[in-house]
């Protein structure tokens, strides 16, 4: 398992945030064809299943290239994502939340979403 410092993680945030960014407007399109697809569904200019087939292939694509990274994808909606590090100690993830200006949360790795705490100044 690959461990992160802080730095390392805000540095591989900031190279993967093109592929998150394009992963929430992927997730949007794929979400918008399945609407419009189900009986009785809206319609939509986006396209028809070939567009949804393709959607979701884009998506798999991008949540392995993420994945490939080290970090964990646990979510998608919203996006959340963890790497895997270590402060004063104890084994911890580092948690990015969709939404989030940068990095800058935390919890330990028994506690989950609900121990998250903001990373400590410097």
């Amino acid at each position: 398992m690959v461990l992160f410092t802080v730095p390392e993680a805000r540095a591989e945030l900031a190279r993967i945030r093109p592929a998150l960014d394009q992963l929430v407007a992927v997730r949007a399109d794929a979400a918008e064809l399945a609407a419009a697809l189900a009986p009785g569904g809206p319609g939509t200019a986006l396209g028809g299943m070939a567009e949804l087939k393709a959607a979701e292939a884009l998506l798999d694509e991008l949540i392995t290239a993420v994945q490939a990274t080290g970090a964990h994808l646990k979510g998608l909606a919203p996006l959340l994502l963890d790497f895997p590090a270590e402060l004063d100690g104890a084994d911890v993830l580092l948690c990015w939340l969709e939404g989030d200006a940068g990095l800058s949360w935390y919890h330990r790795v028994d506690l989950g979403f609900a121990g998250r705490r903001q990373l400590p100044a410097g």
